[in-house]
């Protein structure tokens, strides 16, 4: 999938941040289309909790795509509850073969509190290695900020809060207004 064919892929920051037995997912409020700001308070990080089992999840790209992609997951959640890493492995192999889901654009963070993955629609399901990992427009300068930070005293919070406002100094198409969600095991 190149940047070309995924417009959504430039409009956003998404980042995880696993520390000290929690997770932190942050996401930007801000919402462009081309070079106009539409919306400053757009909520890209949603709680799911199918069967009673909470799932924090965060989107970049195409916002009724994600929406459709956060449907699904819900739903295979429901099929194997508790069991994150299956239910991801099982939406992205249901993205990567479904011809209607393959036209989809976004991807996802997301985090049960003991495990945090991407998952994207070339069929990744990917486990950070450092415990952080970020997407969107202004991913790269989170992830490099919160790497930097992961040594540090800070929380997991703090870390995420303080690479998203780096990132949001930098990336044009990402804001300082955030929806943060905090879960642990």
């Amino acid at each position: 999938m190149s940047n070309e064919s995924f417009p959504g892929w430039h409009g956003t920051t998404i980042i995880g941040v696993k520390k000290d037995g929690e997770v932190v997912i942050a996401g930007d409020g801000q919402v462009s289309l081309g070079q106009t700001v539409i919306k400053g308070t757009a909520r890209k990080v949603r709680r799911l909790s199918p069967g009673g089992h909470d799932v924090v999840a965060g989107f970049a790209g195409s916002t009724a795509d994600a929406f459709t992609l956060l449907e699904r997951l819900e739903t295979k959640l429901e099929a194997s509850p508790g069991q994150l890493a299956r239910a991801s492995v099982e939406l992205a192999k249901d993205w990567r073969t479904d011809k209607y889901l393959q036209k989809l654009e976004a991807m996802l963070i997301v985090s049960d509190g003991a495990d945090i993955f991407v998952i994207t629609g070339a069929g990744d399901v990917l486990e950070p290695e450092h415990d952080v990992t970020a997407i969107g427009s202004g991913g790269n300068y989170a992830l490099a900020a919160a790497r930097a930070m992961m040594d540090s005293d800070k929380s997991a919070e703090d870390v995420a809060r303080t690479a998203m406002a780096i990132a949001a100094d930098i990336c044009v198409y990402t804001n300082g207004k955030l929806t943060v969600e905090k879960i642990s095991k």
